[in-house]
């Protein structure tokens, strides 16, 4: 099994490395550790091996939990550091009931997309070492050991290769990866577990809104806050993700899509919707809140940013960007992995709805298609942002 890149950083994915290292330890394992053992190849017995494609309605895949074949897990013990992983059939998994994660919210998670190319029938992953890294500053923060780059990325290619019949047809949808760390050692008093656990589990994917590709509508939250300074917003925190739900229940409740945050300080600068990124537009300059250790640093997010620059656009600005700026704004959308972007037909706040232009000309759809295109092998990949699986 092989990454067809030519950097070295991808080539270091399919070496089979026996030593291990760190920037310092914790509680016996490894920070940052670099255990890269190759598994096994994976036998034709396999239901993923046999099959071309699972037995389900392509056409009708949402945004919705489709169990598959195997997940990969990989433990971290304070004797052993990280293990080299394995795959087993995707079920239920037995915790502790003392577990950090249950306990203290001891938890990050991830989510990335395998494609299949419509010009090879290939598989692709969409930069996965981007993933990686940001779990590994998400591990530093919450104290706790991550796997390194080189085992996040093969760990994501053997869970995409054991469950391959399940990747949608090209143009059907997408393969959903979730790497999940977790403190999965029992502990009572309030401190790092003693053992962690580095799942990825796979499930199949259409559109992540309900609308499709139509316009969503937002609404922008009253005295309801996703982070504040000084905390884990910039995250991908289990704990960032329950508090969000009441105000989400609440907003669709009135008939909107989602919610979009305002900072929590100055309650006037835009953050983040509960899920994705947001960009403005407005005479062709594009703007999107800078991070600031409150707004996730999203993968397609920092895509955008870099994409829109190469297609021409002279303005793109990660800045303060005021709510007073949606008044007059041409367009807005929303970015992520799930949602990968989503059109804006309006925002309402304080009882004021500001409308905004949709279509097939938007800077948005424009930026949607360049993404898909290389996402999908239909456009030339000059960034060197695809990882196609052997």
């Amino acid at each position: 099994m092989l990454l067809r890149r030519s950097s070295v950083a991808h080539k270091l994915v399919s070496s089979s490395v026996a030593g291990r290292s760190s920037l310092f330890k914790l509680g016996g394992c490894s920070l940052f550790a670099s255990q890269t053992a190759a598994l096994p190849l994976l036998p034709d017995a396999m239901p993923s091996a046999r099959e071309e494609y699972a037995d389900i309605n392509w056409d009708e895949l949402g945004f919705g939990l489709q169990p598959t074949d195997y997940m990969f897990s990989a433990k971290c013990t304070a004797e052993e550091g990280f293990s080299r992983g394995e795959l087993n059939r995707y079920g239920n998994i037995e915790l502790s009931p003392s577990a950090g994660v249950l306990n203290y919210g001891q938890g990050l998670f991830e989510g990335l997309k395998a494609f299949r190319s419509e010009d090879s029938g290939g598989l692709l992953l969409f930069r996965p070492e981007e993933n990686a890294k940001r779990l590994q500053m998400g591990a530093e923060r919450l104290l706790m050991p991550s796997p390194s780059v080189e085992l996040f990325l093969d760990a994501v290619k053997k869970t995409v290769l054991a469950n391959r019949r399940w990747v949608p047809p090209p143009g059907k949808g997408a393969l959903y990866l979730r790497p999940l760390l977790l403190g999965t050692g029992a502990v009572l008093g309030l401190a790092p577990a003693p053992e962690y656990t580095f799942l990825v589990y796979a499930s199949p994917v259409g559109n992540y809104f309900k609308e499709g590709l139509s316009p969503i509508h937002l609404m922008i939250g009253d005295g309801v806050y996703r982070a504040t300074p000084g905390g884990a917003g910039d995250v991908k925190t289990i704990a960032n993700y329950a508090p969000v739900l009441k105000a989400q229940r609440e907003a669709k409740r009135k008939g909107f899509t989602e919610v979009l945050f305002l900072d929590s300080v100055n309650n006037r600068y835009l953050e983040e919707a509960s899920s994705c990124n947001v960009f403005v537009v407005k005479d062709n300059v594009i703007a999107t809140p800078a991070t600031r250790g409150t707004i996730l640093p999203g993968v397609t997010r920092k895509s955008m940013i870099h994409l829109a620059r190469n297609l021409g656009y002279q303005q793109v600005e990660e800045r303060l960007v005021s709510v007073d700026e949606l008044a007059d704004a041409d367009e807005v959308f929303c970015t992520g992995t799930a949602v990968v972007v989503a059109p804006v037909g309006s925002i309402t706040y304080k009882d004021k709805r500001f409308e905004y232009q949709t279509g097939s000309k938007t800077t948005g759809q424009r930026l949607y298609s360049a993404l898909t295109g290389i996402q999908m092998g239909r456009l030339p990949d000059d960034m060197d942002w695809m990882v196609e699986i052997d």
